[in-house]
């Protein structure tokens, strides 16, 4: 189990989850939140990504603000009313905290993300090319494809989407892995037979998957690995 840090954030305080190994130093995953916001499946992955021998810190960006399952208006509402400015400095002093903290080792620092926390870490790794070396967008909601900006982009991307979201499409989401191929972007996607949040075990919209979800997870862990050491 990890528990609940701040940290800074240009001036002003922040909080997140940090769930570290037992033992040892490990390398350090930023875990960026769905639209319901830090919520207990959020964490639950920064856990699972400690038992697999990662540090991981997911940023609170909603300041304390959750949506129920049930309260897809109200998680509309947060991701709306959510400045966009400072969701990027709350990622950025969670990143660098992260790569300061005693539980972490390496140079740099990997990124995780789940629908809007899948175009929110895109943003993160622009923003700080300097530590993000490794970044995972699960179906990250980016409906114009021209609206990303790639060019600050240097660290490797992986993409889990689903071909069946209807949040997401394909055609957007295949402009996403464009977007960056051109950008000169090491990006591997990856296309599954589901549909949106398809790898969120609490089926909030019910359209989990265990088998896609898996089969994505492994391929995370693999992609981390590679990257991170």
């Amino acid at each position: 189990m990890g528990e609940m840090v701040e940290f800074q954030s240009n001036g002003h305080n922040a909080g997140g989850y940090l769930a570290a190994p037992a033992q040892g130093a490990a390398p350090g995953v930023i875990v960026v939140q769905e639209w319901w916001g830090l919520n207990p499946q959020i964490k639950s992955v920064c856990d699972r990504l400690a038992a697999e021998g990662f540090t991981a810190l997911a940023p609170d960006l909603y300041h304390g603000e959750l949506a129920g399952h049930a309260e897809m208006d109200r998680a509309a509402e947060l991701m709306n009313a959510m400045p966009i400015d400072r969701a990027a400095r709350d990622m950025s002093g969670a990143v660098g905290y992260l790569a300061g903290h005693d539980a972490v080792r390496g140079d740099g620092v990997g990124a995780i993300g789940f629908c809007m926390g899948g175009n929110l870490v895109l943003l993160l790794a622009a923003k700080r090319p300097d530590k993000v070396k490794a970044v995972v967008s699960y179906y990250g909601v980016i409906p114009d494809p021209n609206e990303l900006d790639a060019s600050g982009v240097e660290a490797a991307v992986q993409g889990h989407y689903a071909t069946a979201d209807g949040f997401m499409p394909t055609e957007a989401a295949r402009g996403v892995e464009q977007r960056l191929k051109e950008a000169g972007v090491d990006t591997q996607f990856h296309f599954y037979d589901a549909g949106h949040a398809f790898a969120n075990e609490t089926n909030p919209i019910g359209t989990y998957d265990e088998e896609h979800a898996r089969t994505a997870w492994v391929r995370t862990l693999e992609f981390l690995r590679a990257h991170l050491g």
